[in-house]
């Protein structure tokens, strides 16, 4: 279910998907307030309801309001749209997104950054070895 977040979600829903997320919960209010063009509230509503049957989101009552929330963990989520940006951007390649992290002319890799790099590569190795 979590590479169906990105591959059966159109752009709109992974937007709302990522205002859920990084809210906890969210109504449809907040939800049309999190995203960048803020859209009509019935369009909203209506899509997450969408997301509610496509079984993304589940809801729970809150006096007169819906407050939703992700049925899929955060950190599937990441995993999984982590792996959509591999495929669409560095042909699946990991190395080629961590160069491009690495090389980019934003990079901004702090000395903490670098050593957790380092010590997920060593780890790596030794479970090659």
């Amino acid at each position: 279910m979590t590479d169906a977040l990105n591959n059966e979600l159109s752009r709109r829903e992974r937007q709302i998907m990522d205002v859920v997320y990084r809210l906890g919960e969210a109504s449809a209010a907040d939800v049309a307030r999190g995203l960048p063009d803020h859209p009509a509230y019935n369009a909203v509503r209506v899509t997450l309801g969408i997301l509610e049957k496509k079984g993304f989101l589940k809801h729970r009552t809150d006096g007169p309001r819906y407050v939703y929330f992700p049925t899929i963990a955060r950190e599937k989520a990441k995993v999984s749209a982590l792996k959509h940006v591999l495929r669409t951007f560095y042909q699946g390649s990991p190395s080629a997104a961590i160069l491009a992290l690495l090389g980019g002319e934003t990079a901004t890799l702090s000395q903490q950054d670098l050593d957790e790099i380092a010590a997920a590569i060593a780890q790596a190795r030794t479970k090659e070895a």
